[in-house]
C-alpha cells in the first residue's frame, strides 16, 4: 500500500527555531559522538548479555534509526560518514552463523536476544535508506539477509515458538521483530520473509493471549491486555500496521487504528506520554493527576507513541494523529532533554552518574526530574548507556520531519515551521518553500513559495493547529480559496509563482483541563507547569479561577516557548506558568519540583 504522505529527500530540509536547536543539541551532545559508536559496535564482540539476559544488544540499532533521521532533518554530512563507519564496523561482528548478536550460542533465543536482534535490523535498514555507496548497499543487504535467516533456522513452526525466546512480557518483544520482516520482505521482494512475518502474527504477539484478535474487537482497553508493557506492545503493533501497508491486509490497520485510539482514549496523558505505573499501560488518563514516587512515562513510550502515529498519518492520512506527534514532541520528549548536562540518579547503585543526553521518565504532579536512568546497562570495558537516551533521537527528527511533507498531488504543512523545504509537485516540478513561525508561542506562518523554472499549479494541504481559533488564510494578502480535503486538512490548489506568500494565522487559547479532583492547562499544544525553580510562592493555593481564564503572556525567558501569569480571583496572587518542557530541568537544586496538576479544592500543593 502506498503511503499517503512521504518524508522529503536528504538535504531538502533546512530547519531552523525551536525544531533546530534541539535536532543541534542531539547532534553535538550525542550522534557526533565516535567514542558512543564505537561501544554500541564493541558489545556485539563478545557475549556482553549472557551474565544478565540484557539489552546491550538494542543500543547500537535503535540510536542508528534515530541517526539516520536526524540526518534527514539536519544535513549532516559529518554524521553521515559517522554512520558509514560504524555500519562497516558492525558488519565485522556478524558471526559465521550470520547473527549479530550478543548473546552466545548457548544462551541465544533468552533473554532479550531477539529484541536486539529486531534492533540490529531496524538500523541497518535505516541506514540504507540514506546510503549512497552502491558496494555498501549490498554488503549491508546480503548481512541483512544472513541475519535474518539465522532467526528463521532457528524459530518458527516446527522450531522454537517465537513467544517462548524471552522470558519477559509473554514474549511481546520478541514478536515486535515482526516489523524489520516485513521491511525485508519490501526491500527483496523474497516471500520467505512475508512467510515468516505471518508466522508471528497468527501467534497474536504474546503467549499469553491475541493482541491482534483484542485489538480487532475493540472491547478491552491496553491497560487490560495480557500484557501492559507499553514500549514493546506499541512496537508490535508498529509491525502490524506495516504488515498491513506491504499486503494490504485492512484487519491488520483496523487493529492498529483501534489500538492506537484506544491507547489515546484511557492511557494517553496530558503530555502525550503513557505509564503512571512505571511504563506500563495503567489506565494512565484517569491515573495521571495522582501523585505518585514511582518513575513514570518512559521516553522510549513517548518516541514509540510518537512512531506509531507517524506511521498510521502515512497510512490513513489523518491529520490528528500529526497532533498526537506534536502534543508528545513539544511536552514529554522536549521535557526530557538533559539541556544542562546534568547527572542522573541510578536506582541500582544508588549514586549520580555522568550526564546522558536525555532523562528517562516525566513528572506530573508536584515531582522532580532526573529520578532513574531507563534501561541502563554497564559495559565490561567501562561505561554506560540507557534505552531512553537511544531512542530519543528519533523523537527529536520526527517531529520536524512530518512537520513538512510531500503528498501524492503536492505539499502537505502538518506543523506552523521554521526553515527551508524543497518539495516537487505531481508532475515533479521543484518548489522551493521558506517559512517564518514563531509556533508555539503564536499562531502564525508566512510561507513563501519559490517554483524552479517559472508558474507551477500545485495543491498546498494545511493543517490548522488542533484548537486553533479564528483562523485565517491568505495568499498575497487576500482570503485564499480553500475546500476541505481528506484528512482534517486545508485544501489550497493554485498556480503559485515566484514571490507567492501565503499566511496563516488563528488565535491558540488557554485550556483548562481536569482529571479527578485537579486541573491543568495547556496554552494550545503545548502542556503548562509550575516549577518550583521559577516562582517563589510555589506552594500557594492552587488557582481558583472563573472560566474565562484571564491570563497575561510574558516574554519566554531562556530554554523557555511559553511563560505567562494566570490571574484567579480577586485577592489571590497570580500563578506562573511556563511549558512544561523548560520546567523542572534544574534537578541539582533543592527546590527543582514540578507540576501539571493542580489541585482544585483549597488545599496547598
Amino acid at each position: 500500500m502506498e503511503d499517503r504522505f512521504q518524508f522529503l529527500e536528504p538535504g531538502a530540509y533546512a530547519f531552523s527555531g525551536v525544531c533546530r536547536e534541539y535536532l543541534d543539541f542531539t547532534l553535538n551532545r550525542q550522534l557526533l559522538s565516535p567514542e558512543t559508536w564505537a561501544n554500541f559496535v564493541r558489545v556485539f564482540t563478545e557475549d556482553s548479555d549472557d551474565a544478565d539476559r540484557g539489552w546491550r544488544c538494542e543500543y547500537w540499532g535503535k540510536m542508528m534509526r534515530g541517526a539516520c533521521l536526524c540526518y534527514r532533518a539536519a544535513g549532516s554530512e559529518r554524521l553521515y560518514c559517522l554512520l558509514r563507519d560504524t555500519v562497516k564496523n558492525l558488519l565485522q561482528a556478524q558471526r559465521p552463523d550470520g547473527r549479530i548478536s550478543t548473546y552466545s550460542p548457548a544462551c541465544q533465543m533468552t533473554g532479550w536476544d531477539l529484541w536486539g536482534r529486531k534492533y540490529v535490523m531496524t538500523g541497518l535498514i535505516h541506514f540504507l535508506e540514506i546510503c549512497r555507496e552502491a558496494e555498501l548497499r549490498r554488503a549491508v543487504t546480503s548481512a541483512l539477509i544472513s541475519h535474518a535467516d539465522a532467526v528463521m533456522d532457528q524459530v518458527g513452526p516446527g522450531k522454537r515458538a517465537i513467544t517462548e525466546t524471552s522470558d519477559y512480557w509473554g514474549g511481546v518483544n520478541s514478536c515486535s521483530i515482526l516489523e524489520p520482516f516485513v521491511a525485508l520482505y519490501g526491500l527483496t521482494r523474497d516471500k520467505r520473509y512475508l512467510r515468516f512475518a505471518e508466522y508471528i502474527l497468527s501467534t497474536g504477539g504474546c503467549r499469553d493471549g491475541n493482541l491482534v484478535k483484542l485489538a480487532l474487537e475493540n472491547k478491552v482497553p491496553p491497560y487490560q491486555y495480557p500484557e501492559v508493557k507499553a514500549y514493546e506492545t506499541m512496537s508490535f503493533f508498529e509491525g502490524v500496521l506495516a504488515y498491513y501497508q506491504a499486503t494490504g491486509k485492512e484487519d491488520c490497520l483496523l487493529a492498529a487504528v483501534n489500538f492506537a485510539d484506544a491507547v489515546a482514549e484511557t492511557d494517553l496523558t496530558i503530555i502525550g506520554c503513557c505509564g503512571c505505573t512505571h511504563e506500563l499501560f495503567d489506565h494512565s488518563a484517569v491515573r495521571q493527576a495522582e501523585p505518585s514516587s514511582n518513575i513514570m512515562q518512559e521516553t522510549c513510550v513517548s518516541v514509540t507513541w510518537m512512531r506509531l502515529c507517524l506511521k498510521l498519518l502515512l497510512a490513513t492520512g489523518d491529520s490528528r494523529y500529526y497532533g498526537f506527534i506534536e502534543r508528545t514532541g513539544y511536552n514529554a520528549l522536549y521535557g526530557a532533554v538533559n539541556i544542562y548536562g546534568l547527572k542522573q540518579y541510578d536506582r541500582q547503585s544508588r549514586e549520580y552518574l555522568p550526564a546522558l543526553p536525555f532523562d528517562s521518565y516525566s513528572p506530573l504532579a508536584d515531582s522532580r526530574r532526573g529520578v532513574g536512568i531507563g534501561g541502563l546497562k554497564r559495559f565490561s570495558f567501562g561505561g554506560f548507556y540507557g534505552c531512553c537516551a537511544c531512542i530519543a533521537s528519533a523523537g527529536i527528527a520526527l517531529l520536524p520531519l512530518s512537520a513538512v511533507m510531500q503528498a501524492r498531488d503536492g505539499v502537505l504543512i502538518n506543523g506552523l515551521f521554521s526553515g527551508k523545504a524543497v518539495v516537487r509537485t505531481a508532475e515533479g516540478r521543484k518548489i522551493r518553500l521558506s517559512a517564518e513561525s514563531a509556533y508555539p508561542a503564536e499562531g502564525r506562518m508566512r510561507l513563501s513559495v519559490e517554483p524552479e523554472g517559472g508558474p507551477a499549479a500545485c495543491s498546498l494541504y494545511l493543517r490548522a493547529p488542533d484548537e486553533m481559533r479564528n483562523l485565517e488564510i491568505t495568499v498575497n494578502g487576500r482570503k485564499a480559496e480553500q475546500s476541505a480535503a481528506e484528512g482534517g486538512y486545508i485544501r489550497l490548489f493554485r498556480e503559485f509563482a515566484a514571490g507567492d506568500v501565503v499566511e496563516i494565522r488563528g488565535v491558540i487559547p488557554l485550556i483548562r483541563e481536569t482529571a479527578g479532583d485537579s486541573a491543568a492547562f495547556r496554552y494550545g499544544a503545548v502542556v503548562l507547569a509550575r516549577d518550583e525553580n521559577k516562582e517563589p510562592d510555589y506552594s500557594c493555593q492552587a488557582p481558583q479561577t472563573d472560566e474565562s481564564l484571564s491570563y497575561e503572556m510574558l516574554p519566554p525567558q531562556k530554554g523557555e516557548m511559553v511563560r505567562l501569569l494566570l490571574r484567579q480571583k480577586p485577592g489571590m496572587p497570580p500563578l506562573l506558568l511556563t511549558d512544561y518542557a523548560s520546567c523542572g530541568k534544574r534537578w541539582n537544586l533543592q527546590k527543582c519540583r514540578v507540576t501539571v496538576w493542580m489541585r482544585n479544592r483549597d488545599q496547598a500543593l
